[in-house]
């Protein structure tokens, strides 16, 4: 997982999603994944990491994280699904910031 701004999509054990953003994903997965996340994660252990996406800065990354915390849980999916074709193509997606 690459350094940088990046907003990511969790999903945790009981199956709900979390949104956040960071600017070392693996460290904060491997944190959310310890238990020593954020409230919401820590007691719907285990986590996976369903969506990322790199952005330019940490405003952008704030303004990412917000838009998709309003989306719908199906339009999230939506996202997720986009996000895993996009990797298997080995292609960017909507969501992604090619500015940075």
């Amino acid at each position: 997982m690459r350094r940088g701004w990046q907003v990511y999509l969790l999903q945790c054990g009981d199956g709900t999603l979390y949104a956040g953003a960071t600017n070392d994903l693996a460290s904060r997965v491997r944190t959310h994944a310890a238990g020593r996340g954020a409230r919401y994660t820590r007691s719907r252990l285990p986590v996976t990491l369903v969506f990322s996406v790199r952005v330019r800065d940490r405003s952008a990354a704030l303004r990412r994280e917000a838009a998709v915390k309003k989306l719908s849980r199906a339009e999230k999916l939506l996202l997720v699904d986009r996000w895993r074709r996009g990797r298997a193509a080995g292609t960017r997606g909507k969501w992604s910031d090619t500015s940075s």
